[in-house]
């Protein structure tokens, strides 16, 4: 059973830490979908597609760490695996041909 708080100023402040609560819930529930999204369209063969997908999940980790739902070095330690995998499977660069 939780704790419910007596003193009125606790009884707010329980109230606030409910409703911050949900936020945060909200945001990363947001986050984790986009950074999925984007490695999914990473892993399939659009290159233009993954590219949006990525802006999309950079936009909501950014977000994210400007509300403070999410550490700002945690947002771009995320936007930066992701930005990896895509350089590495989309902007690869082409093998060196050999000259005659």
């Amino acid at each position: 059973m939780p704790h419910i708080p007596d003193h009125p100023s606790a009884r707010k402040r329980h109230r606030q830490n409910l409703k911050r609560q949900a936020r945060n819930r909200a945001i990363k529930t947001r986050v984790r979908t986009a950074a999925k999204n984007a490695q999914e369209a990473i892993a399939g063969s659009d290159a233009q597609a993954a590219e949006t997908a990525l802006r999309q999940a950079m936009k909501a980790l950014n977000k994210a760490a400007t509300k403070g739902a999410l550490p700002k070095n945690t947002a771009s330690r995320k936007i930066a695996r992701l930005s990896r995998q895509l350089h590495k499977a989309h902007h690869a660069a082409p093998a060196a041909q050999p000259s005659a």
